[in-house]
């Protein structure tokens, strides 16, 4: 793996998740309470072994920038080869930005040559799903590949129009690859099924740089992996497909891509289900992540009776730093050091960290940002229209969404 350099594409403007990423980049966007969406890239190549990691971003990366210094930096030692480097945009051979995913890698090949790495691994770091990346490289080493494509089954309807689909032969040598395509081609003897791309390539070094350089010079060309880069060379070089081997160690293979706000809402929500899909107490492959320095979580009052004043929280999750003073929440996210005053009421929602919950509020199917003031006595998730005038974004179904940056004071006023 000393000769492995990873590069982890960070750089997409996430529009779909808007207004998450109003102010960051889609893989900064917080998950699962204590974690941002990056941490589970980064995590699968720490824990695959991967010590060499350049992260390429492009859009809005300051907040995602501070948090792999303050949470990442510490678990590689410059002094021995080791490194995980943020990476804007150079613009050494092009004074544009990143035109597709193979240009933002050819944009950055004298970065990547310098390392002078036998094999590199291309990541997105916006999906969510545990895979050791050792296993994929030692297959591409195996079958002496030029590129090797990680694969996982998804159901025809869905693979459509949303996923690259490849055809294969029975040695998983890769026949033909569609991006994207309207009716896609399904797995020979099972129908029902495609084999999409997960966005994860191993690449010869030597073989990538020549395949850059070169699609770099057609006119026409999108300048992307699955559009242009991969369709070019299966017929004329030896591409694999790995089928992915998923270290979540569940029934049903878990990989994610929350880029919509009803799939980033419905992928939180899993995990304060009794068996979430999704496995965080996995210490065999556990998921890092920058921890700030804050006290337990702290539940305030226990008064008995229909109206007494209680603070609790039921199959939630609540970060530490919080403050449960005599608040209810039920199935539900509260980031890092959020306030949840008396006789408030959350369910099935999601806070980021340093939300403030004034007294009498409730919130329902909701998503509050970093640092959003609910005034006392205010009601979010229960009028879509009254939420809409607002200015709040509701989503197709019916979860109510608000920027960090969003105001409520002057809309309890108008309550009042």
């Amino acid at each position: 793996m000393k000769d492995v350099l990873a590069v982890i594409l960070a750089g997409g403007k996430g529009s779909r998740l808007d207004p998450l990423t109003r102010d960051r980049a889609k893989p900064a966007v917080p998950f699962g309470g204590a974690y941002r969406i990056i941490d589970f890239t980064l995590s699968n190549c720490l824990n695959s072994g991967i010590r060499k990691n350049l992260v390429l971003t492009q859009y809005k990366a300051m907040s995602l920038d501070r948090h792999i210094n303050l949470g990442w930096q510490s678990y590689f030692c410059r002094e021995l080869g080791e490194f995980i480097d943020v990476v804007p945009p150079q613009q050494r051979i092009d004074e544009h930005w990143y035109q597709g995913t193979a240009d933002a890698v050819y944009q950055n090949i004298y970065t990547i040559e310098k390392e002078r790495p036998k094999y590199v691994i291309i990541l997105a770091g916006d999906h969510i799903y545990k895979m050791n990346y050792a296993k994929m490289i030692e297959r591409h080493i195996e079958n002496n590949a030029d590129a090797t494509i990680a694969t996982l089954k998804f159901p025809v309807e869905v693979a459509a129009r949303q996923f690259g689909v490849l055809e294969i032969d029975a040695d998983h040598r890769v026949l033909g690859f569609e991006e994207k395509p309207e009716r896609p081609k399904s797995v020979p003897g099972d129908p029902k099924h495609a084999l999409a791309s997960m966005g994860v390539y191993v690449f010869t070094a030597r073989f990538l740089f020549e395949q850059l350089c070169l699609d770099a010079t057609r006119h026409g060309s999108l300048h992307d992996f699955g559009h242009n880069l991969i369709p070019a060379v299966i017929h004329t070089h030896r591409v694999f497909a790995f089928p992915f081997t998923d270290e979540n160690r569940k029934k049903d293979a878990y990989w994610r891509d929350v880029g919509t706000l009803d799939a980033y809402f419905d992928a939180n929500m899993d995990l304060i289900s009794v068996d979430p899909q999704l496995n965080m107490y996995d210490g065999e492959w556990p998921i890092r992540t920058y921890q700030p320095n804050l006290p337990p979580p702290k539940f305030v009052f226990a008064e008995q009776g229909e109206s007494a004043r209680r603070g609790q929280a039921l199959d939630s999750i609540v970060c530490q730093g919080c403050i449960v003073s005599g608040g209810q929440i039920e199935r539900s996210i509260v980031g890092p050091d959020s306030r949840i005053n008396s006789y408030a009421h959350i369910e099935d929602s999601i806070l980021f960290d340093n939300v403030d919950v004034g007294r009498y509020a409730r919130i329902r199917r909701a998503i509050l940002d970093k640092g959003v003031h609910v005034p006392a006595g205010i009601e979010i998730g229960y009028d879509h229209e009254l939420d809409r005038s607002r200015g709040f974004t509701v989503t197709d179904r019916g979860v109510t969404v608000i920027a960090k940056t969003h105001g409520l004071e002057h809309f309890a006023e108008k309550d009042r």
